[in-house]
């Protein structure tokens, strides 16, 4: 059966839904239906099909993952540069996974986010899928100094156990897709966070943003190298930045 399950439902029936497999081992259908294949994601689209053009990155990222049994070999790569990730395998994989963050306003999107298993324990993964689209926007741009922003950004920052305020030129949708990663984490019980963006640009566009990003974390700006902090708590914190397969561009 897939890994790959598409759900609607409001946040605290899919949590009580994750809650009750990490309990039973069962999958809700009625919560998380199995995926039908890469066309079962549009619905879960913002935009539903203006976004699914083909070669960009929500239709390349839905190929990409679905003709995969478990994770694809880039992402199963980088992941088992790890000694604590090398037995590490997919049990729920969900496209357009949303997770509250604080303060007023949206959740975090994420590309998918999943829920996997290694002999050390639960780990909670985000992918923020890429092809030649930008990170949004550079929090100079996003951050007003309003109140629920303020709110919002101290959460984030706390999340990912940052001391000072992120830089203006640090665009803000990874902030808040890592953050999103440790948040799942805790809500889980997961013993690691991982965030990575799967890249399928033939450029490596927006490369050098991501790297600007993960030397808030000391991590090293190397692509298909998996880098290690501490969000809060301790918790370990992986980033890495995957060049995906360029097949799935033309799908």
């Amino acid at each position: 059966m897939t890994n790959i399950f598409i759900t609607e439902a409001k946040k605290k029936v899919r949590f009580d839904a994750l809650k009750s497999f990490l309990n039973t081992g069962e999958v809700t259908e009625k919560v998380f239906c199995p995926s039908t294949g890469p066309c079962a994601w549009i619905p879960l689209l913002a935009g539903d099909e203006k976004h699914w053009a083909r070669g960009k990155s929500a239709r390349t990222l839905a190929f990409c993952w679905e003709d995969c049994h478990a994770f694809p070999p880039e992402v199963e790569a980088i992941l088992r540069q790890s000694n604590s990730f090398d037995q590490i395998e997919p049990l729920l994989i969900f496209p357009e996974w949303q997770v509250p963050l604080g303060g007023i306003g949206f959740p975090s999107y994420n590309d998918l986010w999943i829920l996997a298993r290694t002999k050390h324990g639960l780990v909670s993964i985000a992918i923020e899928g890429k092809v030649d689209e930008p990170f949004d926007h550079p929090l100079s741009e996003w951050y007003d100094e309003s109140p629920n922003k303020k709110t919002r950004l101290e959460y984030l920052m706390s999340c990912l156990a940052l001391t000072s305020t992120p830089p203006g030129h640090i665009y803000y949708q990874l902030i808040h897709r890592t953050a999103s990663a440790v948040i799942m984490a805790e809500e889980v019980g997961a013993k690691a966070a991982i965030t990575l963006v799967h890249s399928f640009s033939p450029t490596k566009e927006w490369f050098p943003e991501y790297c600007e990003f993960s030397r808030l974390f000391g991590i090293d700006d190397e692509s298909d190298k998996l880098g290690m902090a501490r969000a809060r708590n301790g918790l370990p914190l992986h980033l890495g930045w995957v060049s995906g397969c360029q097949r799935y561009l033309s799908a």
